[in-house]
């Protein structure tokens, strides 16, 4: 490759004029964007916006997701946009997506932090754009129901954890355990159209809410077929909000995170079920609790970036996109 060739394939996320499109760029360098998005606070003429939130001070163990964003950005470098596995066709291709950064907070103004949440995504869903969030502890993703809530009334919550995330709490506490009932109290997701999908762990005096739960063993003794039958039974026509929380996955798939619990998920009965969720209305996702520190050779990172693109994936299927035939 002549050197000036190689000059024109460095810092895309920088550098790149269309929102679509590939970007051939070395793994290894460059800044790293979301699959090499151009960064940017204009979202004119995007579908998506990737923003990370970096806050990590509402977990329960170990601290470290506030670097998750940037290990996950890292990581979908290793993402190859033509015709991923299960859908064959380019993503990148069918929509235009941003990459707005990282929101911005002060650390030690932590009381302030869920409105700075709540207003960062508010800004980007005037632009017109749907988002995509990467955490993060999940508590960030109370905040982030609240302004898609105000824009589309209660949703389904399709929440993929090892937790349910509904601890007892009368309120005021930053909690990435209490948080789901806040939401559920407070209007922001309709419980009965609700799933929580590979559930393994009990806490005393956690309340239903009404939401369907799908434990782990229901998931390991189903077909992705049937459990994702069940969602899309249970949320019907509703407006759905998708959270994934890694520790969803089994450890062995997914150890960088705080609080992991076997028994887990594989990526690949995560990823069967998202695949055909194609008739729910979704209208935007976050994947939480990436924790690097815990992590081996970036299998964590990897699985998030991956799942993210099962999303977008699935997106576009809901838009038209069919798989390229494979050349014989």
């Amino acid at each position: 490759m002549a050197l000036e060739d190689a000059k024109k394939q460095i810092d895309h996320a920088f550098t790149r004029t269309e929102l679509r499109g590939n970007s051939f760029e070395n793994t290894f360098a460059g800044a790293a964007s979301f699959l090499r998005r151009r960064y940017t606070k204009d979202l004119t003429g995007a579908d998506f916006a990737v923003t990370g939130v970096p806050f990590d001070q509402a977990v329960t163990n170990r601290p470290g997701t506030r670097l998750g964003p940037r290990a996950i950005r890292e990581a979908s470098l290793l993402q190859s946009p033509d015709a991923p596995y299960g859908w064959g066709y380019n993503v990148l291709e069918e929509f235009a997506i941003a990459d707005y950064g990282d929101l911005a907070f002060d650390y030690a103004e932590v009381a302030r932090f869920p409105k700075a949440v709540t207003d960062h995504v508010a800004g980007m869903l005037a632009q017109g754009v749907q988002t995509v969030t990467l955490g993060g502890d999940h508590f960030i993703t109370y905040p982030m129901l609240k302004a898609n809530a105000r824009m589309h009334g209660p949703l389904s919550l399709i929440h993929f954890d090892a937790h349910r995330d509904v601890e007892p709490d009368d309120g005021g506490r930053i909690d990435h355990g209490t948080m789901f009932n806040y939401a559920a109290r407070e209007g922001l997701i309709d419980p009965k159209r609700s799933v929580q999908i590979g559930i393994r762990t009990v806490f005393t005096g956690e309340r239903t809410y009404g939401f369907r739960i799908i434990y782990a063993d229901e998931v390991h003794n189903s077909t992705a077929g049937e459990i994702a039958s069940i969602i899309k039974e249970v949320v019907g026509h509703n407006k759905a909000y998708l959270t994934f929380d890694i520790d969803c996955l089994d450890p062995s798939a997914a150890p960088g995170t705080g609080t992991p619990v076997p028994g887990g998920l594989t990526y690949h009965q995560a990823a069967s079920i998202i695949r055909r969720l194609t008739d729910v209305n979704f209208v935007g996702m976050d994947l939480v609790e990436v924790s690097p520190p815990y992590d081996h050779a970036e299998l964590t990172s990897l699985a998030a970036a991956s799942i993210v693109m099962e999303y977008l994936c699935l997106k576009a299927w809901q838009k038209g996109a069919r798989a390229v035939p494979v050349p014989e």
